[in-house]
């Protein structure tokens, strides 16, 4: 199969047509919460196609096994899939996502950040995220994903309520004010222990940094290891009351 994506300044959005009321919505969550990942993706397509827009960070295994699923559905080439590119991503993470496209037949949609490193230091000074990470994601990840949703019907995302306590009431579908448009997580019911069964049956590529006590990756710089006992994503922004990038403040 071939995905028809890529690079972002080549990318020609269709036309966009309002999506679904809040009664339609509100219905759909109910009827899908105890649905498996690939009815509620099913679901996406159909009713959202071809206006989805995949999330994948390369980071985690959860996008990795939303690809899987989709690619089994034979639903892969109906959506895009596409990255958020900050300039400060591991280099297992690039190495992740060739892999990836390799053995699923496409090429995910890359957004990047309107400035490059050397600028953003130029404009705002060096390492800027340590000194203000939320302007940084908010320049390096927000930005961008909101170029990605632009114009788009649904958002399929990876996030799960057993990630850490502020994505606990994660929906499986809701309607997402910030971007207009329907915000799906067909994942969220599940765990790290389901994500890791699901990736051994189906021997599915991961990062390679899970196998040394990353559980969860950003950006090089704010990224560490996860000691035994923490959350998932406990070596993101460590030493900071920071929990997450901006991507999902509104989940």
């Amino acid at each position: 199969m071939a995905l028809a994506a890529q690079a972002v300044a080549d990318v020609e959005l269709p036309d966009f047509q309002p999506t679904a009321d809040s009664a339609e919505i509100e219905a759909a969550a109910r009827r899908l919460e105890k649905a498996a990942p690939e009815d509620i993706l099913r679901w996406t397509v159909e009713r959202f196609g071809p206006d989805v827009a995949v999330s994948c960070s390369f980071g985690g295994p959860s996008g990795i096994v939303l690809v899987d699923m989709l690619a089994r559905l034979a639903l892969l080439d109906q959506v895009d899939v596409y990255v958020v590119d900050t300039g400060l991503l591991f280099h297992e993470t690039h190495a992740l996502r060739a892999d990836v496209e390799r053995r699923y037949g496409f090429i995910a949609t890359v957004f990047a950040p309107a400035l490059n490193l050397e600028q953003q230091a130029a404009a705002h000074g060096d390492a800027l995220w340590t000194r203000d990470p939320n302007a940084c994601c908010a320049m390096r990840r927000v930005a961008p994903n909101r170029e990605a949703l632009s114009r788009r019907g649904a958002w399929v995302a990876g996030l799960r309520r057993d990630q850490s306590p502020t994505r606990a009431n994660t929906p499986v579908v809701a309607w997402n004010d910030r971007h207009d448009l329907v915000k799906v997580a067909p994942l969220a019911n599940w765990t790290e222990a389901m994500i890791w069964n699901y990736v051994r049956r189906y021997d599915i590529p991961v990062n390679a940094l899970h196998a040394q006590s990353y559980p969860s990756l950003g950006c090089t710089p704010c990224t560490t290891p996860a000691r035994d006992g923490e959350d998932l994503r406990a070596g993101r922004w460590r030493g900071s009351d920071k929990t997450e990038c901006g991507l999902h403040w509104q989940i």
